[in-house]
C-alpha cells in the first residue's frame, strides 16, 4: 500500500494546479487501482474484453481530468476510482446489452461485502439501477456502497473521507445492504 500522506499531498498539490506530480503519483497508486479493477473484473463473466490494465486507465485518466474535484485525501481518490470503474464498467455493458438488444446484461456475483447471500448473481446493470434509485432516495448511501463495495474502503476510512462517525457509516451500511437485497430481489 502506497504511504498515505505522500499520496494525499500529491493529489493536494495535483489540485492546486502542480500538473507535473502525476508522473510520481500513477506509480504510488497503481497497485491499489488494479486491485479494485481486479476485484471488479473478477465478478464478471468469463472471457470480459476489459482487463484490470486497461480499466485502471481509462478510470485513471478520467480521475485526473476531473477539475472540480477538492482532493483531500488518498481514500477520497479510491473512492472516487472505485465510481469511475463502476462508470466505464456499466458503460461497457450498456454498449454490449445494446449491440446484443436486449439479450441480457453482464452478471456479476454480489460478494460477501454486501452479505446480499452467498448465492445471487446479478446483473451488473440491474445493480447499477438499483444504487441510482438508492442515490435518489439517499445519495450518501449510494456513495458509501460504491466506497465500500466497489471501492474495497474500510468503515473507518469512509468514516474519514465523509467526516462522518463509523457508527453512522455502520448504520448507513446496514441500512444500504438491506435497501439493495430488497430492492434487487423484488427486481429477479
Amino acid at each position: 500500500m502506497a504511504d498515505s500522506g505522500a499520496v494525499t499531498q500529491m493529489l493536494i498539490d495535483y489540485g492546486a494546479g502542480k500538473r507535473d506530480v502525476l508522473d510520481a503519483l500513477l506509480p504510488l497508486v497503481y497497485d491499489e487501482l488494479r486491485a479494485i479493477a481486479a476485484n471488479y473484473l473478477h465478478r464478471e463473466r468469463d472471457g470480459h474484453t476489459l482487463q484490470p490494465t486497461a480499466l485502471v486507465h481509462e478510470a485513471y485518466m478520467r480521475l485526473v481530468n476531473q477539475h472540480n474535484v477538492d482532493w483531500r485525501n488518498r481514500a477520497q481518490f479510491y473512492g472516487l476510482a472505485a465510481e469511475m470503474m463502476r462508470r466505464i464498467l456499466v458503460n461497457h455493458a450498456e454498449k454490449r446489452r445494446a449491440e446484443k438488444r436486449g439479450s441480457g446484461g453482464e452478471r456479476v456475483e454480489l460478494a460477501d461485502t454486501i452479505a446480499i447471500t452467498d448465492e445471487l448473481d446479478l446483473d451488473l446493470l440491474a445493480l447499477d439501477e438499483a444504487l441510482n434509485a438508492l442515490a435518489e432516495l439517499d445519495e450518501e448511501k449510494a456513495k458509501l456502497v460504491e466506497m465500500k463495495y466497489f471501492g474495497g474502503m474500510t468503515i473507518n476510512e469512509i468514516a474519514e473521507v465523509t467526516g462522518r462517525s463509523t457508527a453512522t457509516i455502520e448504520r448507513d451500511w446496514s441500512f444500504a445492504r438491506g435497501w439493495l437485497l430488497k430492492t434487487l430481489t423484488e427486481e429477479a
